[in-house]
């Protein structure tokens, strides 16, 4: 029998897309995320990252849904680099998803780069949109935002494109991150989805 994640790798861009958010919506969590979120009224916002990677692992695996998915990544991009203004729209996001089991982690890109050092140890440039943000992300697998229009029309980002997602390749996007910081993450994942390829850093 073929695998379903060859299957995707080998079906074109569209069908990639469609059988991504299949999956997606497979999961409860995440898709009351998706369905809800147009309300916040936010014009520029992606949920992304992990909790799309880690929910095709899981389905790819056989594993429950949401095995392994620590936190949801709810970006979005606002001009406005104030402290309060973000803090602003983080309460507003857990008002409306505070019940949820997992955590979500909010962060308003535009402002990333004012405390990045401070956490990671080295500075970056100011990204210029949402879009540039996610294509720094750390693995051609991980750089990926999902959300759907209040038409229910999906729109999805995905600079590296689907086939390393779908083929549980895990490869290190080396526009930003460091050898440590891959390495580490990596690690925590290979434990957690044997099947995953890494492909070292070298």
């Amino acid at each position: 029998m073929t695998s379903p994640n060859l299957l995707a790798r080998n079906k074109d861009i569209s069908s990639q897309i469609n059988y991504l958010t299949k999956i997606i919506t497979l999961n409860p969590l995440i898709n009351n995320i998706f369905l809800k979120a147009p309300d916040l009224k936010l014009t520029d916002y992606y949920i992304g990252a992990g909790c799309i990677a880690q929910s095709i692992w899981n389905y790819s695996c056989g594993f429950p849904v949401n095995y392994g998915i620590h936190d949801i990544d709810f970006v979005y991009f606002d001009s406005d680099l104030s402290y309060d203004k973000e803090c602003e729209v983080i309460d507003n996001i857990k008002g409306m998803f505070g019940d949820l089991p997992i955590s979500i982690d909010i962060k308003n890109q535009a402002r990333v780069h004012l405390w990045y050092e401070k956490h990671f140890g080295y500075p970056i440039n100011s990204y210029s949109s949402l879009e540039e943000a996610i294509n720094s992300w750390p693995t051609t697998a991980t750089a990926i935002g999902m959300r759907k229009n209040v038409n229910g029309e999906w729109r999805i980002y995905a600079p590296f494109g689907l086939n390393d997602l779908f083929s549980l390749i895990v490869r290190a996007n080396k526009t930003q991150i460091t050898k440590e910081i891959y390495e580490k993450k990596v690690s925590r994942w290979k434990a957690n989805w044997p099947a995953l390829t890494i492909i070292p850093w070298n």
